[in-house]
């Protein structure tokens, strides 16, 4: 099972973050959830700090340009396997950063990716 960070997690189910980890969960990942203000969704905690968490897989990206740089070190210091810059979240500066790192870096969008079974 893939341990997958969800970053600009929200309780609104009308949001794609929202959307997002329902799905995740609904396919057999284990969801970690960051988002503006703490809450649930379902059974799923969302931190309003940078726990460090640890055996990230995955860290999918709800969150805009502007805010990202709040995020580069956090992002780096979980060591994911991948980040997924879902659209309205692209950021050419951090996704260099990321691939510098060794980190695979997708520009795309999770609920497509789980939907189509590539994610």
């Amino acid at each position: 099972m893939e341990r997958t960070l969800v970053i600009g997690a929200s309780e609104n189910p009308e949001r794609y973050s929202n959307m997002a980890v329902r799905s995740l969960q609904k396919h057999g990942h284990e969801v970690l959830a960051i988002g503006a203000r703490e809450g649930y969704i379902g059974d799923v905690k969302i931190e309003n700090e940078k726990p460090s968490f640890e055996n990230i897989d995955t860290v999918t990206l709800y969150v805009g340009p502007r805010i990202q740089p709040d995020y580069y070190g956090y992002v780096g210091s979980l060591r994911p396997r991948r980040v997924i810059f879902n659209p309205g979240t692209e950021n050419p500066e951090f996704e260099r950063e990321l691939e510098e790192s060794g980190v695979e870096v997708l520009e795309a969008c999770t609920l497509v990716l789980l939907s189509t079974g590539e994610f």
